[in-house]
């Protein structure tokens, strides 16, 4: 694997046309209405890795708090461009993302995937994550 060097912006509120630019690295093209939603949410951050001026990875995560477990960094996406991974880019946002967490005094980070999704699971291991006990994810969709 060999590194890239690359430039690591956050996003922030008036940066929806960045996320747009960015549009081939998420699973669906962003919703204007959504995107702003986010970038507008205290708490919620996006971070996008550039490589020649050009977006070629993002990494999404919000702060959740708890009254007894005080606010930990939710990891809820990852995307590199395909011809740009295996380069260390998304270990780099990860690495990012974290320093957030720390400088917002989030005591933890964590992220859910797959075990079958095995780059997913290289990449969060070579980011220096632990693994948690088993667990079992549900969810609920709303009409």
């Amino acid at each position: 694997m060999t590194s890239v060097p690359v430039e690591i912006r956050p996003l922030g509120p008036g940066d929806l046309e960045r996320v747009l630019e960015a549009a081939d690295l998420f699973d669906e093209p962003p919703q204007p209405e959504w995107a702003t939603r986010f970038l507008d949410s205290a708490g919620h951050h996006l971070l996008i890795a550039y490589g020649d001026d050009q977006a070629v990875g993002f990494v999404t995560g919000v702060e959740t708090t708890h009254p007894d477990k005080g606010t930990e960094m939710f990891l809820y996406e990852l995307g590199v461009d395909e011809g740009h991974r295996r380069r260390g880019i998304g270990r780099a946002l990860i690495a990012e993302l974290a320093q957030v967490a720390a400088s917002r005094g989030c005591h933890g980070m964590w992220v859910a995937t797959e075990r079958d999704n095995v780059a997913a699971v290289a990449t969060y291991r070579a980011a220096g994550s632990g693994e948690a006990e088993d667990c079992i994810v549900l969810s609920w969709e709303f009409p």
